[in-house]
Formats: structure tokens, sequence, C-alpha cells
């Protein structure tokens, strides 16, 4: 381990966060003799010390902290004060993603051009292409492990699958497999092969499903380069009176405040946190928040489309056992008008344990209709729908009026209304997932509404133009050079694909541009 970098360090490169996009940044910097420190809000919990246990892996997870819901979104209604299913640990949510990588399409890049104004959608396109990025998603798979990438071999089906893949196939769907993962199918980065344990929300016991806690971070603390400090909350971002940032105000585990200084600043804490950060760290010179100069921090928040579907059967499936989303229909990721909506959604199998079934399956439902599905619990098979949905300039993160968080900074309201275009997109996924299940024999379906948001994208978005977003093509805010943003939030759209891989991509590629740009002495 590093020794630890002085407060007044000025040489330093701050990381806010330690998950997909702070942890990756984090060692690519490291790798490349850069002074890193990276300050994460949760505690260091190792993979030794993940319990599987569903209800109590979230309370030693989950990010817990106040925050409020408005909208006409389902989530507001049912989990008013968990808007977002993220993690408050070293290794953010990489510690609890599924592991689907997937690449976004072409035209997923190009959202304006593709799908053309919609009423009501904010849509821009990205101020780079797939081919930009290309190189650096083979960087990111060959990191990663991502089965069905450089040579490694896909995982094995489970039950889950088989059913899934069954039916798929009666409907004429193709493009069905068990996924590009981020999990082990065999030994590989010192690391186990997936050993089908089936909690792969509550942490990856084996290691074998890729999390920047013991892969990354490890990595770039073993060059001496990196520090990571847990349980360091930050508050605010200074600046001076040129407008560049010079460091950050954290709250340690004793609630003492510290000042770390920064030649860069790099943002990565999810798409809620990041702007509520931003919007905290206003000043008389950025009255409305750091990087707010379009007005648009906060603003264009998006969380995929998402349900799901499950299905019981005359015969067990013990759909639980396996590999949790190692299944993917990928026909439906299209761009095609005539199905009534524009863009596109993935199916990927999905099973939640009881206890998450009892609270996820109907909130708020009870009754026979209800008691008897979970009865046929290990006779069930479950799939999970996600679909691009239209950033809108009114869904987003604001801060609280009145209400403040153990700290006694204002705490983030989420808002989010369902798009028109969603809602259809919503109902063709029920209605094929559905039909799935129904051609292999389905004794009753379940159609579910959406779950916390795990997606959270776009609150700081990239654009070409500095009065359309927040960051440039680099993740560099339009207004202030040596403040980046490297999570989700830049994202411009939400593609139908998982999100993780294209957040990985973006950071080795942002690594890459702040080395060029500090060796140049620019920033």
């Amino acid at each position: 381990m590093p020794a630890p970098y002085d407060l007044s360090d000025d040489s330093v490169v701050v990381i806010i966060g330690s998950g997909a996009g702070g942890g990756t940044l984090g060692n690519e910097l490291a790798q490349k003799g850069i002074d890193v420190v990276i300050l994460e809000a949760g505690a260091r919990i190792e993979y030794d010390d993940f319990i599987n246990d569903e209800w109590e892996s979230f309370t030693q997870l989950a990010w817990l902290d106040m925050r409020t819901t408005s909208g006409d979104w389902r989530v507001a209604k049912d989990f008013s004060g968990l808007p977002a299913w993220i993690v408050k640990a070293v290794g953010g949510t990489t510690t609890h993603w599924a592991g689907a990588s997937l690449r976004f399409q072409e035209h997923e890049f190009k959202a304006l051009t593709t799908y053309g104004k919609i009423d009501g959608a904010n849509l821009l396109d990205w101020p780079i292409t797939l081919a930009d990025l290309e190189p650096y998603y083979a960087k990111a798979e060959d990191k990663m492990g991502v089965t069905r990438t450089h040579g490694i071999p896909g995982l094995p089906g489970n039950n889950n699958f088989k059913v899934f893949e069954k039916g798929a196939k009666a409907l004429g769907y193709k493009e069905v497999h068990t996924g590009r993962m981020a999990i082990n199918s065999e030994m590989r980065d010192d690391r186990n092969a997936c050993q089908q344990t089936g909690f792969c929300f509550q942490g990856c016991k084996w290691g074998a499903k890729w999390s920047t806690l013991y892969t990354e971070i490890p990595k770039g603390e073993a060059t001496g380069k990196l520090e990571v400090r847990p349980q360091s909350h930050v508050l605010k971002i200074e600046h001076d009176a040129s407008g560049k940032v010079t460091g950050v105000l954290y709250a340690d585990k004793d609630g003492n405040q510290h000042v770390q200084k920064a030649r860069i600043v790099c943002v990565a804490c999810n798409s809620i946190e990041s702007p509520r950060l931003l919007l905290n760290s206003a000043s008389t010179m950025f009255p409305n928040g750091l990087a707010n100069s379009s007005g648009m921090v906060g603003k264009n928040y998006m969380r995929h489309l998402t349900a799901s579907v499950y299905a019981t059967f005359d015969k067990p499936v013990h759909f639980y056992r396996g590999t949790t989303m190692a299944g993917i229909i990928q026909d439906e990721a299209r761009h095609d008008t005539s199905r009534g909506f524009a863009a596109g959604y993935e199916l990927e199998t999905l099973a939640l344990g009881l206890p998450f079934m009892a609270a996820f399956l109907n909130p708020g439902g009870w009754g026979r209709s209800f008691t008897s599905a979970l009865d046929a619990y290990d006779h069930m098979a479950g799939m999970w729908i996600v679909g691009e949905d239209m950033p809108q300039e009114k869904n987003g993160v604001t801060l609280h009026p009145e209400l403040k968080d153990q700290f006694g900074m204002p705490i983030p309201n989420v808002h989010f209304d369902d798009h028109a275009n969603d809602i259809a997109m919503r109902n063709h996924a029920w209605k094929q997932g559905a039909a799935v299940y129904e051609a292999v024999g389905a004794t009753r379906v379940f159609p579910t509404p959406p779950y916390p948001s795990t997606h959270n994208l776009g609150t700081n978005r990239m654009s070409e133009k500095a009065s359309d977003g927040v960051v440039n093509k680099w993740g560099q805010t339009h207004d202030i050079k040596n403040l980046f943003i490297s999570d989700g939030s830049q994202f411009t759209t939400g593609g139908a694909e998982n999100p993780t891989l294209t957040i990985v991509t973006l950071a080795i590629r942002q690594a890459d541009h702040i080395a060029q740009e500090m060796a140049a002495g620019t920033i």
C-alpha cells in the first residue's frame, strides 16, 4: 500500500468514487505514474466479507443515505426513499452489478440524427462515435475478461436460461446466448472461474465477477501511486479566484472535515451524487453550481426503461441456481419504429431470491394471487427488460429545499416522469417477454414494474456545444478545465445496453487524455 498523500499535496489527481469509472480511472492513471487519491464515501468490504443473504447484504452494501423522489414513475410510489439501488463501498456498484457487458450500437451514439426530434425528449447526438470508442472497448473487454470476446468462452446456461432460450427460439429470435459477461468462465487474471453460486448482486465471493474492488484498485495500489481513502464522504469541491478547482472538502468516518488539495478533480459518484456534489459546490463565482453555465447539471436523468417478466411452470425450474444474468435476447435492441416506439431493448435472464421476490413481484400487493405465485417460487423463471429511455430536461436531480443529510448538506431529490416512448416500449417488452414463456407452456405470467434504478445516467451529459451539456468528448467540464466527470452521468443518451462496459471504456480513454494534458502542462 502506498504511503498516504499529504492533504496539502496539490500535485495529485483526486477521484471521487471508486466504482466502474473512478476505480478504473485511478488504476489507469497510477499505471502511467500519476499520483492519485480516491475518496470513497463507503467502507472497504473485501470479498470474503460479502454476505450471501439478500436483506443482510443489502444493508451491508447499499447506498442508504436519505433521498426523496417525485414524478409519475412507479418507483416514487413504491420506493420513495430509495430511487436507486447502488452501492456505498469501495468498488462502488461493481460489487453489486450483474456483469452484463455489451457495447453500444453505432446508431445509439447518434440518437437525435437516428430517431429525429421526439416531442418531450431532449435528444442529442454524442460528440463521439462507436469508431472512436472501438479500440477502448476492446481494451475494456480484455481488462474485464468479458465472455465471447478475446476468445473467452461463454458461461454455461442454467435452467433459467434453458427455459428462456427455448421460448425465444420458438418465437423466432436469433440473437440468444448466455451473454457477454464480465464474469470468468475460466480462471483468468489470477481470479477464479464462476462457481454458479447465484448471489451475483450480493458481491461475488469467488472474485470471478469483475469489480474494481479486487481488480483495478489493488493493481493501482501496487504501483505505489494510488491511495484509496474509504469512509471519506466529499461535501464540496473548492476553486480559486480564477475558477480553477483546487481541492475537495470531505468528512472522514468520525465526521471530521478535511480539505485534500488537487491538481485535477474527477467526479465519479454515480448520476445522483455527482450532480448533487456540483450543485452543493455553488459559490459566488458559480452561483448555480460548478460546471453549470448551461443549466444542465442534474438534468436529463435517465435510468433505462426497466421492468421484469416472471412465469411459473408445471415442473421445477430452480431459476435462482447459477449466474443471475447470463442469458440475453438481443433481437429487440434494434431501432424499428414499426413497433410503435423509437430505440430498442434487451431481454436478460434474472432471478431474485425469495425475500426480494416478495418485495418486488408486486410492491404493496397481497392476497391469494400474490401468495400462490410465491408458493410456486421453485417453478418460476424470470427475465429483466432493459431499454433506452428518452432523456427529458425535466427529469433530474435537484437539491431538496429543506432536508439535509448527516453532514448538513442538502439531500438530492430525484424526479422522473415516464415518456410516452418509454411506456410504449415497456408495454411491447412485457408482451414479448410473456410470449417467450407462453411459447414453452407457462401456467402463469407476471409482468412486474421497475425496481429502484441501477442504471442511473445522463445528469452531466456530454455535448459538442457547451450550451447543450456539461462535459466535452473527454468528460472534461466545458466550464472548468481541471474538473472531469468520470461516471455514467456523462452519457448523452442511454442506449439499450447495460452501461458498465461503456463507463469503463470512457474511463480508459479519459485517462489517456488526462495523462497527455498533464504532460503538456495544459491542466
